[in-house]
């Protein structure tokens, strides 16, 4: 059995009165590409950022390689997790470069400078997301969707095992978007990588991803192999909108009616 990457017991999360998620459990193992579906509202980003530490939970615990995060250096914990935000905002100036080179700090001593592998690492980052010769561009100079690629270049370079991210396709045009998740795909396979991303469109979800979360208004949570989650009574009752499910193009597709 592949290794246990994110473990979640009894996980409860609310605002204000109202419960987002009840009781979950679940876990990404390595070489799982988990997608993370639901309307607006639903909780996705809270759910995300109490993976990750961000936001208090009232109820349960999450463990990271089988302990609790604050039992992991705050080093260690960057080696073995990477998280990319819904929203990120560059208030200086620098290179695409240096900022995909970040993401190899986690693997550098206190006093160490990157080196020309870490060089080598970031500029092959930049290459996947087709940014292959930008690495001397200025970051406020990028258009969204490249400044959004410069992040996953970075997320990249990190190298983590577990990766946790909120809507990395959402300013992507459709062959950028295509392109990264073959890549989230690819790096699931072959490299057992488990990732975690949330979406808003349920044909890319149907398309890449091996499990899914889909969370409901009610708090509920539905959860499992990506054919047993993305059904169309769950979808519909989920977003509140009848969801037809059609064979197109020797595809699975997800309309609305």
């Amino acid at each position: 059995m592949s290794a246990t990457l994110l473990e979640v017991n009894q996980l409860t999360l609310r605002v204000a009165a109202r419960t987002l998620v009840r009781d979950l459990d679940f876990r990404i193992r390595a070489g799982e590409l988990w997608c993370l579906l639901g309307p607006n509202g639903s909780g996705k980003t809270t759910l995300l950022h109490a993976l990750v530490g961000l936001r208090d939970t009232q109820g349960g615990a999450v463990y990271l390689a089988g302990k609790k995060p604050g039992e992991w250096p705050a080093a260690e914990v960057a080696r073995l997790r990477g998280f990319l935000p819904q929203t990120f905002h560059d208030a200086f100036s620098a290179s695409a470069l240096d900022c995909v080179m970040l993401g190899r700090h986690p693997h550098l001593s206190r006093w160490q400078w990157e080196g020309e592998g870490d060089r080598e690492i970031a500029l092959a980052s930049l290459a996947l997301v087709d940014l292959d010769g930008f690495g001397q561009r200025d970051v406020l100079t990028l258009s969204g969707g490249e400044r959004q690629r410069v992040a996953l270049a970075s997320l990249f370079a990190q190298d983590a095992p577990l990766l946790l991210l909120d809507e990395p396709v959402s300013h992507l045009d459709l062959h950028h978007q295509v392109l990264m998740l073959e890549h989230f795909s690819l790096l699931a396979r072959e490299r057992a990588r488990g990732i975690l991303f949330s979406v808003h469109d349920l044909n890319l979800a149907a398309r890449f991803a091996s499990h899914a979360l889909l969370l409901t208004p009610q708090g509920t949570v539905r959860q499992g192999p990506i054919a047993e989650v993305m059904v169309e009574d769950g979808l519909s009752d989920a977003f509140g909108h009848r969801v037809a499910r059609v064979e197109a193009a020797g595809r699975t597709l997800f309309v609305p009616e």
